[in-house]
């Protein structure tokens, strides 16, 4: 039997880097899987791409730093399906970079827009849905969800909060059989860095980890894989780098 059989998962920003190869392993392992991201093209390739290899999913554009568009996609996904046994809330940015006392308002805006209350908006319907029979939720927050770096205080901040809020989460609804966990990915392989860093600075990313090299998707994947099932039925409240050894130093 696979680890995910007859699961229902949310994967928000599933269009493109660790939300898509999360999305194709929990397919894989069995999941109706609910693509979400706010760009169409990306996350009807990443449904289509799942079901030519004859897995289960549907596309549902949604914006998470909208409230009602996390509602709806509850509300989609257990008109479709039935029911919802995991939620993957990973869609995120980076934002501006500068320094705390010159950062845009309107980027510190968007960056917690999406990277925080998208998590909360997340789990406020998620949550609800869940309490029939239980459920895994995982939160993608970031190794700079427990250290800082200079020039991103919005994102540091937002990952921050997912962490904190992660744990308050898990405390709530520990004995209602839904188990609530973040992860904290290093610097990985995706069009988040990719497509924003030209190839000198990336090749300084990757003196910081010890590991000697960028993490891929599919090994973020593999985690949230794990925490997703009941092969980790006793964890809730945790948060797990993976990271290269990145936190270790």
């Amino acid at each position: 039997m696979k680890t995910l059989q007859n699961k229902v998962a949310i994967i928000t920003g599933s269009g493109s880097g660790i939300g898509q190869a999360a999305a194709m392993l929990f397919a894989q392992e069995g999941a109706s899987v609910v693509v979400s991201d706010i760009n169409e093209k990306n996350g009807n390739d990443t449904a289509e791409a799942i079901k030519s290899k004859n897995g289960k999913a549907i596309f549902i554009k949604s914006d998470s730093s909208k409230s009602e568009d996390n509602k709806n996609l509850v509300e989609q996904t257990l008109k479709t399906f039935g029911s919802l046994d995991i939620a993957v809330n990973n869609a995120g940015i980076g934002g501006p970079l500068g320094p705390t006392g010159e950062y845009p308002i309107d980027g510190w805006q968007k960056v917690i827009d999406i990277n925080l209350s998208g998590v909360f908006y997340g789990l406020r319907y998620q949550i609800p849905a869940m309490l029939p029979k239980g459920g895994s939720i995982i939160n993608v927050a970031s190794i700079l969800g427990m250290a800082g770096t200079k020039f991103s205080p919005a994102y540091v901040a937002a990952k921050h909060g997912v962490v904190g809020l992660t744990k308050t989460a898990a405390l709530e609804y520990a004995d209602k059989k839904i188990r609530i966990n973040s992860i904290g990915p290093g610097y990985i392989k995706t069009p988040l860095i990719t497509n924003a860093l030209d190839e000198a600075t990336l090749k300084s990313l990757v003196g910081l980890h010890p590991i000697g090299r960028l993490g891929e998707s599919e090994e973020v994947a593999e985690l949230i894989l794990w925490l997703g099932s009941d092969k980790s039925s006793f964890v809730t409240g945790s948060y797990y780098p993976v990271d290269g050894g990145y936190l270790a130093q």
